[in-house]
């Protein structure tokens, strides 16, 4: 209410100047800060949520490949960012485990990778604030039975929730005086299958029916920088079923789901705003040692940090562009490439009309 009134007493004192350029051009700017303004002065009634993309902090399989300093300071560039959210969350490419475990087979062999994260690796996420882990990707069974509850043991042992396994489907957490649920799904072997319409409606609306709100991470489509682009089809990949993820996003959301975050691809795709409800499609690698290749598109994410009420509405979103140096460690990317790939892609999988862009703010186009 007290934004409408700010914004009619603007229009009354600048329409009484003459040049109509100069009205426009601070009308623009005086209603895009006032409505800023107004998010940050309603923060008991609006969650903050962090998403990232592919976390792969070094593997000792099939020979060890660790970062410098045994990883300690991964996380130093962002850690910031990370933290300042009322809830971060991201993809856990690979499993914690010591030794041993079963390494996965897979249709295509010469292009198949495993990883095993040493278990102390853990603490690294616990420190650089994160409070989720989605698992339903092709990385978290690559050892087998062994790795998978390992890394239950070691989020749990780090206060870290997760969810996305045929047998941790879902999770549910309570912050800001809400109880929000949590799905993960992906195409892949011990997983939510993102491919199955109906089980993702009936654990989406199941969840609703428990939850404030629910919150869809999922790991699909096709990879690599010829993938930026969100098809609105299904996608195959190394002989694989991907999905089709934007009717999967918007099946979830019609199911219940107040926010989807999407990985898989390995690089940055399009956001969208879907009956007031935020999507990213690819949020890219995030944190990849060693083992993936960041040429290119593939070495540039966006961190969102995502801006909703307490019923799931969407009030904006906010992006910080990160590059990885070293082989893996995230930094800030003052370049901002990330931001300018998610506008172009954006504006040409969505239209010109799907947000209104500020800076580095998606805010409603409305």
């Amino acid at each position: 209410m007290l934004a409408k009134i700010q914004i009619l007493f603007i229009l009354f004192v600048l329409f009484s100047s003459c040049d109509k350029k100069e009205i426009k051009e601070n009308f623009k700017e005086t209603v895009e800060t006032i409505l800023t303004d107004s998010v940050k002065s309603h923060d008991n009634d609006v969650i903050t949520v962090i998403g990232v993309g592919d976390i792969m902090m070094g593997t000792t399989y099939p020979s060890s490949d660790l970062p410098p300093d045994d990883g300690r300071g991964l996380f130093e560039g962002v850690k910031e960012v990370l933290e300042d959210a009322d809830f971060t969350m991201g993809n856990l490419e690979g499993p914690f485990l010591n030794s041993g475990g079963t390494p996965k087979e897979c249709l295509t062999p010469e292009r198949c990778y495993s990883f095993r994260v040493p278990e102390r690796y853990g603490q690294y996420l616990n420190d650089a604030g994160f409070d989720y882990m989605n698992l339903a990707n092709n990385h978290g069974f690559d050892m087998g039975p062994k790795g998978r509850e390992a890394t239950y043991k070691v989020l749990d042992e780090n206060d870290i929730v997760y969810s996305g396994t045929t047998d941790q489907p879902t999770v549910t957490v309570e912050f800001k005086g809400l109880k929000v649920g949590i799905a993960g799904f992906a195409p892949n072997r011990g997983t939510m299958n993102i491919n199955n319409k109906e089980l993702a409606e009936e654990t989406i609306k199941e969840l609703k029916s428990e939850c404030d709100l629910v919150f869809v991470f999922f790991h699909g489509g096709a990879e690599g920088a010829g993938a930026q682009n969100v098809p609105k089809r299904k996608e195959i990949f190394l002989e694989e079923n991907r999905g089709d993820v934007y009717e999967f996003a918007h099946l979830v959301i019609d199911a219940g789901a107040d926010l989807v975050i999407g990985s898989g691809p390995h690089v940055t795709r399009a956001v969208e705003l879907y009956n007031d409800r935020f999507i990213a499609y690819s949020l890219g690698n995030f944190c990849t040692y060693g083992k993936f290749s960041l040429a290119g598109p593939q070495g540039i994410a966006p961190i969102i940090k995502v801006y909703m009420k307490k019923n799931g509405e969407f009030m904006k979103a906010e992006v910080t562009s990160v590059k990885q140096v070293r082989r893996g460690f995230p930094v800030i990317d003052e370049s901002e490439t990330a931001l300018k790939t998610l506008k172009k892609l954006t504006k040409t999988d969505f239209g010109e009309s799907s947000f209104k862009i500020n800076g580095s703010e998606f805010l409603k186009p409305y």
